[in-house]
């Protein structure tokens, strides 16, 4: 028997191959999934299920590109409506594959159908769990999502089934079975989840706060205390994941349409394609495509692309690194962007050569920042998440989130001077291409954001100081 978890960073999310007697199943696969293909070729396995543990919400999951390349059975939960053929298997339902067995635990609560596989070796021993979003290193899935989709769902109800699936189903399982999530820390389908990506059962029922002996009332109250709102992207995902999808050969091969110079303008003037700039920070500050939007392809790419442009029938138009425009493009598929059209054939370097305008945006340093200070009033965007400004920011710093950017834009006069940093310098960069693509001319980048100014010495934090998450 083999497992492997196949985790992915940027997503902080973990798909799972498990292999034994040359066959093979894949839970929660990625949108491109050549990968898996490969993996059982090379073994010389077949792939003989596909388990989704939910429709998920924060990306387009691979189940039925896979389905169709390798004949692999797609499995959900019992309450699962797909828009395509799968097996909705029953709660208590067991799967062969080779030697081992997996039993369908359906654990409503982070959604209605969520369900856990639980593996059983060819003895009948459990020996992992594999729980999706309903239980996490640290946390457990939150109940607020599913009531994007279906509006009598509402979080307090799905509280509730949480609460009697991980009684009724997780915590009477053996101590010694390892816990295996769909999520690690850094995803927005829980709110405390640890950077471990598995763990032992009997080690989380030991501290994983929401399996603490506590009445229905009082796991309701942790469980719903402190949820943020969820990306606007994330209904639509799970809209994609439960109705079918383009295959992601045909949307790699849309996106990776090399275009002139003359032909993306043509197309960005033609199509009303928003343009979107995958470069570092610091590259693209010099100098990009007037209008570009830049999203860092090395920093939280899809989550931000996902925050930032709430149409996912957005037309897009790529300006990358050369060599990484497949990359930018499956990326973007991962969380339903289907829409890329093209990029620059030559990058930005192309464009400046031929002669057409260019923009540029001013990044200055702490010292910098500190001598205009010393000249008399200065205005400060702090663009962190509130818990992140809440917790230590510069005094007189006004806070304007990048993740509640359109309300944020309320507060920046476009007739004043703003200097914009976030906790490194991703985010500001963001903030600032968006709002320069919108007719505001006067933001100032700060360079390595609050980490700098800090170590800098030269500005005054308030007195309350607690780590948060650099991005």
């Amino acid at each position: 028997m083999k497992i492997e978890q196949i985790y992915t960073g940027c997503l902080a999310q973990g798909a799972y191959y498990i292999e034994s007697e040359g066959e093979a199943v894949v839970i929660d696969p990625l949108r491109e999934v050549r990968p898996y293909v490969q993996k059982a070729e090379n073994n010389n396995a077949r792939i003989k299920y596909v388990f989704e543990t939910h429709f998920h919400a924060d990306f387009v999951s691979g189940h039925i590109d896979l389905a169709k390349q390798t004949g692999a059975t797609i499995v959900y939960g019992p309450t699962a409506k797909p828009g395509f053929e799968a097996h909705v298997a029953a709660d208590g339902e067991e799967l062969k594959v080779g030697k081992i067995t997996f039993k369908v635990l359906h654990t409503p609560g982070h959604t209605m159908e969520s369900s856990c596989y639980l593996l059983k070796d060819e003895t009948g021993k459990d020996v992992a769990i594999f729980t999706g979003d309903t239980l996490f290193i640290g946390d457990v899935g939150r109940p607020d999502l599913a009531q994007k989709v279906i509006a009598e769902l509402t979080q307090e109800k799905l509280a509730s089934h949480m609460y009697d699936s991980l009684h009724n189903k997780i915590l009477p399982l053996a101590d010694d079975i390892i816990v295996y999530p769909a999520h690690g820390a850094g995803s927005a389908c829980g709110k405390n989840m640890s950077k471990e990506t598995s763990d032992t059962l009997g080690h989380q029922k030991a501290t994983n706060y929401a399996l603490q002996p506590m009445s229905r009332e009082e796991f309701m109250k942790q469980l719903l205390t402190g949820l943020t709102a969820p990306p606007k992207y994330f209904p639509l995902n799970v809209l994609m994941n439960i109705k079918g999808y383009d295959s992601i050969d045909e949307v790699i091969k849309r996106g990776t349409q090399a275009l002139t110079v003359d032909a993306f303008e043509t197309a960005a003037n033609e199509t009303g394609a928003l343009i979107l700039d995958t470069r570092n920070a610091e590259v693209f500050a010099q100098g990009f495509i007037p209008n570009s939007i830049n999203i860092g392809i090395d920093g939280s790419f899809a989550p931000w692309v996902g925050a930032m442009i709430p149409d996912l029938n957005q037309e897009i138009l790529l300006v990358t690194d050369e060599g990484r425009e497949e990359e930018v493009v499956t990326r973007l598929a991962r969380v339903g962007y289907d829409h890329s059209i093209g990029y620059l054939k030559g990058g930005f370097n192309a464009w400046k050569d031929s002669g057409k305008e260019t923009d540029s945006i001013t990044r200055v340093s702490p010292d910098d920042v500190a001598e205009a200070k010393g000249k008399g009033s200065i205005n400060i965007l702090d663009v962190r998440k509130k818990s992140e400004y809440d917790s230590e920011h510069i005094v007189d710093a006004e806070n304007a989130p990048l993740d509640y950017i359109n309300e944020s834009m309320l507060l920046v006069d476009k007739s004043k001077t703003y200097y914009v940093h976030c906790a490194g310098g991703y985010r500001s960069m963001i903030f600032a291409s968006t709002l320069k693509a919108r007719g505001y001319d006067n933001l100032i980048e700060v360079r390595g954001g609050i980490k700098a100014l800090k170590e800098s010495g030269k500005f005054q934090l308030t007195d309350y100081v607690c780590p948060t998450t650099m991005l």
